[in-house]
């Protein structure tokens, strides 16, 4: 594949992995694409359909699931999760780098395809930094809360594991994870950038 390859970003919900992706978007406009994601869960408030998720139904989600429709899928808190082929053919038809948010279940099954993307884990500095950061949102019961505190726990320990992730970004401080990210990313931002001028 001549293209940029994919960038399969990781890390616990908290860790900051949505604040990275968005700047990242809004500083190289044209350069990255997202590869919108299935859910069955119920949309947030501000969420839209086709641009945050495509939110679907149980059923439509496992047809497509056994149809092999999916790279990868998960459930999480009772919700389906997962990433359709064509969700990241439409982005790398745009020769833009297709960016997944996936959990550790979804990188060991993209492990499993050929899509060869670079592996990106962000992690919170600790867990109490983390379990604070999801507490100020104010999105979450106490219970839906453990259960992300619990999945968070699991993730910076496998997150540890060698050859897992190309790279594991420890978010302490916004702007130091940021320029890391770039940094990584680079040589695949230069590609689209080449190729558009």
């Amino acid at each position: 594949m001549s293209g940029p390859r994919p960038v399969v970003l990781s890390g616990p919900s908290g860790a900051g992995k949505s604040t990275l992706m968005k700047r990242l978007m809004q500083d190289h406009e044209g350069v990255f694409g997202f590869s919108v994601s299935h859910t069955t869960r119920q949309p947030r408030p501000g969420e839209e359909d086709g641009k945050d998720y495509h939110f679907t139904t149980r059923e439509a989600m496992e047809e497509g699931i056994n149809r092999g429709e999916f790279i990868e899928n998960a459930e999480f808190s009772g919700n389906m999760y997962g990433t359709s082929q064509a969700a990241v053919e439409d982005v790398l038809a745009k020769n833009l780098i297709c960016i997944l948010d996936v959990d550790l279940q979804g990188v060991k099954r993209i492990k499993q395809t050929d899509l060869n993307p670079i592996y990106i884990s962000i992690q919170p500095p600790s867990m109490e930094i983390l379990e604070k950061r999801l507490r100020d949102r104010q999105t979450e019961t106490e219970e839906s809360l453990q259960k992300r505190l619990e999945a968070a726990r699991i993730d910076m320990e496998l997150s540890k594991e060698p050859g897992v992730f190309d790279v594991v970004i420890i978010n302490d401080d916004l702007e130091r994870s940021y320029v890391e990210l770039k940094d990584i990313l680079s040589e695949e931002i230069k590609k689209v950038q080449e190729a558009k001028s």
